[in-house]
């Protein structure tokens, strides 16, 4: 005779509010899902990065508005606002381009193994935030 189990929760339709904060996602999960949203973010700030380009490179007056925009705003937008838009559009580059990268890497060499992918996913995720820490130090003045 055999011991009955408890019955494991079986998730087949995760609902959004009932299921989503017991639902325990992998790493490469999230790397995953944050793989999206930064590609999505990069999209929808491009007009953000058009006008840094433009601002930047037409003339010197140009230049000066645009990085006193950074320190003083820009209109009803304060500077702070404009360097924390500047640091998710950072974060959203660093962590699409080490994810892809970690995509590539994983097709080309066919690594596809759970231990591969969690210890990348972790290692993702802990190079793009460190990346983005050290870029946004620079963006807030740290030195």
């Amino acid at each position: 005779m055999t011991p009955l189990r408890p019955a494991r929760p079986e998730f087949r339709n995760i609902h959004v509010f009932r299921d989503l904060t017991t639902y325990r996602l992998p790493a490469a999960g999230w790397v995953s899902i944050l793989h999206r949203v930064s590609g999505a973010l990069m999209f929808l700030l491009l007009p953000f990065v058009v006008w840094m380009m433009d601002a930047s490179l037409s003339s010197e007056i140009s230049y000066g508005a645009f990085t006193a925009a950074f320190s003083a705003g820009l209109g009803f937008v304060p500077g702070w606002f404009l360097k924390l838009v500047a640091l998710a559009l950072i974060w959203a580059y660093l962590h699409h381009f080490v994810a892809g990268v970690r995509h590539l890497y994983m097709d080309a060499t066919h690594k596809v193994d759970k231990a591969f992918g969690r210890s990348s996913a972790i290692a993702t995720l802990v190079v793009s935030l460190a990346l983005t820490a050290l870029l946004g130090a620079k963006l807030f003045g740290l030195y």
